[in-house]
């Protein structure tokens, strides 16, 4: 059964999620957003989505760019869990997963690591 959250309270635990990222690599994360919305319009179950150019791939040309977006998707993510405790893990593993292709760490690879 789906947990009714608040938007606030969400983004609440996402912040919680960014503040855990170890501080080498979130002063390492460069020209990113992270966003909430309620759902992706073409997959109502994704969680999580990053858009951009992974630091791995920009060249000395990337430059005057907008803002790579990390965003996570509220109600797919609050689909899947039983209770809050559940949505922070969900959210936390949601994060670290957007935040790991922002450095380049592709899928076959987070799935290996387990965050998949």
């Amino acid at each position: 059964m789906a947990v009714e959250m608040s938007r606030r309270r969400f983004e609440e635990l996402v912040g919680d999620a960014l503040d855990a990222i170890p501080r080498e690599l979130a002063s390492a994360m460069d020209n990113v957003v992270v966003l909430v919305e309620a759902r992706h319009p073409d997959d109502e179950t994704l969680l999580g989505l990053y858009e951009g150019v992974a630091l791995t791939e920009r060249t000395t040309d990337y430059a005057g760019v907008l803002p790579d977006r990390i965003t996570l998707f509220q109600d797919a993510i609050l689909d899947i869990c039983d209770d809050e405790d559940d949505v922070v893990h969900e959210v936390a593993v949601t994060v670290v997963h957007e935040i790991a292709h922002h450095f380049g760490i592709d899928e076959d690879t987070l799935h290996r690591l387990g965050w998949g």
